[in-house]
């Protein structure tokens, strides 16, 4: 039964979640090709079938209205589409957004961190899962990890309320390092989470139930050097977050097998071409560019299919590392983030 609404202006599911947080890719491109996000030879949407910035914006300010006020920008990498700027500050005078936020490669970001500060985002998280030069051109493909060192630098000394690091660690690649992310991010005054491989998309870099690195194992490598004890989280998103003793910084934990987080799911996501994902491990969605394209003056009816959205927000994903094939077979650059 769908929970009574009667003033029609909130996004509530049939399980009593509301929806205050939305994660909105501007694009599926990247200038890395990392091995648990892509394929190396990817097939990119065509540009045309892309929202518009303005789209984006128009979607941002309706979700506001509809009691969101977390809007997480991702990709892909955001940074490389053109002109993102002027969506983040259409999106940053929004009233009622209390929390703009960008999920990046870092690569970008010596060039954009103050522009992004100036055009009100309020936190960065930055995607970095190794400090050795060589391993992440490995892990990445093709990336020069001077360019997101350089980044790392910019964003902090733009002063942004808050900057973390995000690392995805995988069993005989990188596992020996979590110890030395943790230590590289609190010495920077940041906090980071580890978040265990999502399923998504067919890959062949390697075999994802061997490279299954879970969240407790990182726990437990961690509680060997440091004393860590749980706190409450207030992002408004799915990590599980670990004070560290004598510090003010924190190492956070998404984990989406080992602890599954989907009964206090307040989250949906927009694809860059605009489909709005009910759930990152399942195939609920809602086509919201026809509905933009087809009213592009009435965001009444945008109104109206967000509303009617929330009907077929499932209860949980379904994600196995054991099984032979993904759940989904959308790569993650393509689900947004």
């Amino acid at each position: 039964m769908i929970p009574s609404n009667p003033e029609n202006s909130l996004l509530v599911d049939r399980f009593g979640r509301q929806v205050t947080y939305v994660r909105l890719s501007v694009t599926d491109r990247c200038d890395l090709r990392c091995v648990y996000c892509m394929s190396e030879e990817m097939t990119f949407v065509p540009r045309e079938q892309l929202l518009t910035l303005e789209e984006m914006a128009r979607l941002g300010k309706t979700f506001v209205e509809l009691g969101v006020h977390k809007i997480r920008i991702t990709g892909g990498e955001p940074l490389v589409r053109r002109n993102i700027l002027h969506l983040f500050r259409e999106l940053g005078q929004l009233d009622g957004l209390h929390d703009l936020t960008l999920t990046t490669n870092g690569t970008q970001l010596a060039r954009y961190a103050q522009e992004l500060k100036d055009a009100g985002v309020t936190r960065i998280n930055i995607s970095l899962d190794t400090l050795k030069a060589e391993r992440f051109q490995q892990l990445t493909r093709l990336g020069d990890i001077n360019k997101v060192f350089a980044g790392i630098d910019a964003a902090l000394a733009a002063g942004f309320q808050r900057i973390k690091l995000n690392a995805v660690i995988l069993k005989h690649r990188n596992d020996d390092e979590v110890l030395d992310l943790v230590e590289f991010a609190h010495q920077r005054g940041m906090d980071i989470t580890f978040i265990e491989e999502m399923p998504l998309g067919v890959i062949d870099s390697h075999d994802r139930a061997e490279a299954y690195y879970s969240s407790t194992e990182i726990l437990h490598a961690l509680q060997q050097h440091m004393a860590l004890a749980e706190v409450a989280d207030n992002t408004g998103g799915p990590s599980r977050y670990f004070g560290r003793a004598g510090s003010d910084y924190r190492v956070g934990f998404i984990s989406p097998h080992s602890h599954n987080f989907c009964d206090t799911c307040n989250r949906v996501r927009v694809t860059a071409e605009g489909r709005l994902l009910l759930c990152l491990g399942q195939e609920h969605s809602v086509d919201l560019r026809e509905v933009l394209r087809a009213n592009p003056d009435d965001d009444v009816k945008v109104r109206e299919a967000l509303l009617q959205s929330m009907s077929i927000k499932p209860q949980g994903h379904e994600f196995d590392v054991n099984a032979a094939q993904p759940v989904i077979f959308r790569h993650m650059s393509a689900t947004g983030g």
